[in-house]
């Protein structure tokens, strides 16, 4: 079978889990720039001689080399190899999370229903259809599924994540908090391997602003200082309007002994329209 190759360094921890597995975040979903041109076909179509496999892993990397179209080929070879139930679900999967990178919403949300509809415990897929609720801002839907997701793996620490993103947008600042703590106790890096340039997308400024706001105040609470730092310097630069609050609420108590959160206060950045 002839297919494109790409170099094993791609196969970062990142890309296996949230490619490989298809887990899809929040704000890797928000990130995705549907296509302005239509997509073309790069490789000749699956060889018939195929094993489930190998069409399987030749989706993967196709996936990792954009080639979202090709990917979908593989994918849908590896299909009518008769894979079992467990395979199906999350082959399905894969199809959604590439149909997500081709803008084709309404699409992957079909793929990710057949996949949690052939395997109810398929943690991913659940959580995927969750995003897809968010991406349309029905964040009450979305917090139902992304709950769902959380009680069949409680220590996923991207599916609280997203759950406090959903919180978010649904104007829920105290359950954010909550779920965003319990994402960074799980994975102190969560918000370093969610892209948190997508989320900001589909937020009104001020929603932007509150959003670097509520990540500064997490980590601040968890003892991330300096990108507590980051987030709240972001925070003031994106217009935040109550930055007088970071005097009072207790998680910044740590934070405000710092020289450094001394210098920011006294000089703070202009805001960024």
């Amino acid at each position: 079978m002839h297919r494109h190759h790409i170099p094993r360094i791609l196969f970062s921890t990142l890309l296996l889990t949230f490619v490989c597995c298809g887990l899809l975040s929040a704000q890797d979903l928000n990130q995705t720039i549907p296509v302005t041109s239509p997509p073309t076909r790069r490789i000749e179509p699956p060889q018939p001689n195929a094993t489930l496999q190998d069409l399987e892993d030749g989706g993967d990397e196709l996936r990792v080399e954009k080639a979202y179209l090709d990917a979908i080929d593989y994918y849908q070879a590896a299909l009518k190899k008769e894979p079992t139930r467990h395979q199906a679900s999350v082959i399905h999967n894969k199809i959604g999370m590439a149909e997500v990178q081709l803008g084709h919403f309404d699409d992957a949300k079909r793929s990710f229903e057949k996949s949690a509809k052939i395997e109810k415990t398929n943690a991913n897929a659940i959580n995927n259809i969750g995003s897809m609720y968010y991406q349309n801002k029905k964040y009450a839907r979305a917090i139902k599924y992304y709950k769902r997701a959380i009680q069949l793996i409680p220590d996923m620490a991207s599916f609280h994540a997203n759950l406090g993103s959903a919180y978010l947008g649904h104007k829920r600042i105290e359950d954010a908090d909550a779920e965003y703590l319990r994402a960074l106790q799980l994975d102190p890096d969560v918000f370093e391997t969610h892209s948190t340039i997508g989320i900001t997308a589909l937020m009104k400024p001020e929603d932007r602003a509150n959003y670097s706001y509520t990540l500064a105040k997490m980590y601040a609470k968890n003892g991330q200082l300096d990108r507590s730092l980051l987030y709240l310097r972001r925070a003031m630069e994106e217009g935040y309007k109550n930055i007088d609050h970071v005097y009072q609420d207790p998680e910044f108590a740590q934070l405000r002994k710092d020289q450094r959160f001394v210098a920011l206060m006294a000089q703070p950045p202009v805001a960024i329209p």
